[in-house]
C-alpha cells in the first residue's frame, strides 16, 4: 500500500479551517436534531413504547450518520481518487490490517478496566466449582439464554451497535479528515474533535428535565457524562488517527459501553481492585504509542503526502 490510509500519494483538496470547523459543528448539531425531526418537524405520533422510541431513533441515527458522510465526501471530494476502496478508506473503512485494528486496541482499553475485572471476577473466585444451579442449568445452557436475551434487547442494539457505529462514523471518521484537511495539527484535532461529539450529548439534559429530574441532578448527571465522553473522545480520535483504521475506535467505544466508568474501589476486593487499576493504568499509558505505532496498521508511510499525515506525527 502506497499510504496509511491505503490512499495514493497525493495531496488531498484544502479547505478552510473556519469551514472545515462550521462543518464539524453542523454535523453534531444535526445528529442531534434529527432525533427529534419526527415528532418536532414530520409531527408523527409520539412512539407508544421503548422499542418503537429507540427504532425510530435507531432510523434517524442512520440518517444523520449518512448526510454526514456524504456532506464530508462533497467537501473532500473523494470521487477524485477514483478507486472505491481508496474512498471508503478516507473514512477508515478498510479490509486490511484487521486483526491489528480491532485486537490491539481492544486490548489496550481494556487495562484500564483492570480494576473493573477483579471488581467482576472476585465473587466468582469464592464460589468456583459450581456448573449448574437449582434449575439444573448448565453453564453452557447460561451463555445461550443470555445472548438470546442480548439479541432481543433494544438496549443492546442501542448502546453496543448503533450508538457506536454511527458516533465514530460521524465524529471520528467524517469530521476528523476534515480537520485534518483544514490545517489543524492532530495533536490539535485530538483535543478538539471531542468537544463537537460532547456536544451532541446536551440533549440528555432536556430529556432528564423532560422525565422529571429536578434541574441541579440532571446537570449533575450531564456533567458526568460530558466528562466522560470528552476524555473517551480524546482516546477514540487518538486510535482513529493513529491506526487510520474507523474498526479502532468502534471496538474501544463498544468495550468501554459494556464496562462503564472504571472502578477506582471496593471494599469487597480488599484493595486488590484498586491496585489492578493502578497497575492497569500504568501499562496503558506506557503502551499507548507504540501499541498504535502506524506501522503495525499499514504496510507502508514513506514520505506519504495522505490525509491522515503519519509521516508528519513523528
Amino acid at each position: 500500500m502506497a499510504s496509511p490510509a491505503g490512499l495514493r500519494p497525493a495531496s488531498p483538496p484544502a479547505i478552510p479551517g473556519a469551514a472545515a470547523v462550521a462543518a464539524c459543528a453542523a454535523m453534531a448539531v444535526s445528529y442531534v436534531a434529527v432525533l427529534y425531526a419526527p415528532t418536532v418537524i414530520l409531527r408523527f405520533p409520539p412512539p407508544t413504547s421503548l422499542r418503537a422510541f429507540l427504532h425510530r431513533r435507531f432510523a434517524c441515527a442512520a440518517v444523520a450518520s449518512t448526510a454526514s458522510a456524504l456532506a464530508t465526501a462533497a467537501l473532500l471530494r473523494v470521487w477524485s481518487l477514483g478507486d472505491f476502496a481508496d474512498m471508503l478508506a478516507v473514512f477508515g473503512i478498510r479490509k486490511d490490517h484487521l486483526l491489528q485494528a480491532v485486537a490491539i486496541p481492544l486490548f489496550l482499553t481494556s487495562l484500564v478496566y483492570a480494576g473493573s475485572f477483579v471488581n467482576k471476577l472476585w465473587p466468582l473466585a469464592s464460589s468456583w466449582g459450581g456448573d449448574g444451579d437449582e434449575a439444573g442449568i448448565s453453564s453452557a445452557q447460561r451463555l445461550v439464554l443470555r445472548i438470546q436475551a442480548a439479541l432481543d434487547d433494544v438496549m443492546v442494539w442501542r448502546n453496543y451497535v448503533v450508538a457506536p457505529f454511527t458516533e465514530e462514523l460521524v465524529f471520528r471518521a467524517c469530521m476528523i479528515p476534515l480537520l485534518l484537511c483544514g490545517g489543524f495539527k492532530m495533536s490539535t484535532i485530538i483535543f478538539l474533535s471531542p468537544v463537537f461529539f460532547s456536544l451532541a450529548h446536551l440533549n440528555h439534559l432536556f430529556e432528564l428535565q423532560q422525565q422529571g429530574c429536578n434541574f441541579m441532578r440532571s446537570l449533575l448527571i450531564v456533567g458526568v457524562q460530558l466528562g466522560y465522553t470528552v476524555i473517551f473522545g480524546w482516546y477514540a480520535a487518538f486510535l482513529f488517527i493513529r491506526t487510520g483504521n474507523l474498526l479502532s475506535p468502534i471496538v474501544a467505544h463498544v468495550f468501554c459501553n459494556m464496562m462503564g466508568l472504571p472502578v477506582f474501589s471496593s471494599p469487597r476486593t480488599k484493595g486488590v481492585a484498586s491496585v489492578a487499576l493502578l497497575a492497569g493504568s500504568v501499562c496503558f499509558f506506557w503502551l499507548l504509542f507504540p501499541a498504535t505505532s502506524p506501522e503495525l496498521y499499514n504496510t507502508r508511510l514513506d514520505r506519504c503526502r495522505c490525509w491522515h499525515g503519519f509521516c508528519n506525527w513523528r
